[in-house]
């Protein structure tokens, strides 16, 4: 599982299970220790500019850890939806449904239904008030 993390995000509210992070704004070292004593990460994604500012300490240790850092570019917010009703609109399209069909029956507006089926990038989805990334 691949989830986002920032200065702000709870250590204890990410899963154990998550073996890939993403850095949305550069952590303290500290913070990144108890993410690591915590979770099996074993690769990090963040943009070029989060990998200019995070502290050369932080990098040291992801390198003495055998983390792997990739540059990479997410932008966009992310889908506060389930993915279930994401699956539903999609399933719904695939039965002929109009778009304003899939709105009465799942109760999502038509322009946010519109959205997911012609521009979204289904890369990440809100769950509460964790980002998790599907690809």
């Amino acid at each position: 599982m691949k989830v986002a993390v920032t200065e702000r995000t709870e250590i204890e509210k990410v899963p154990r299970d998550t073996t890939e992070i993403h850095l949305v704004r550069p952590i303290k070292k500290e913070k990144l220790d108890a993410l690591l004593n915590k979770c099996p990460i074993g690769k990090i994604t963040l943009s070029n500019s989060c990998l200019k500012r995070l502290p050369r300490k932080a990098q040291q240790k992801l390198k003495d850890k055998g983390i792997s850092i990739i540059l990479e570019k997410r932008r966009g917010r992310a889908l506060d939806l389930s993915l279930e009703k994401i699956q539903q609109i999609n399933e719904l399209r695939k039965d002929y449904q109009s778009i304003r069909e899939i709105e009465k029956v799942t109760g999502i507006p038509k322009s946010t239904v519109h959205y997911l089926l012609k521009y979204a990038d289904r890369g990440k989805v809100r769950k509460g008030s964790t980002i998790i990334y599907l690809k």
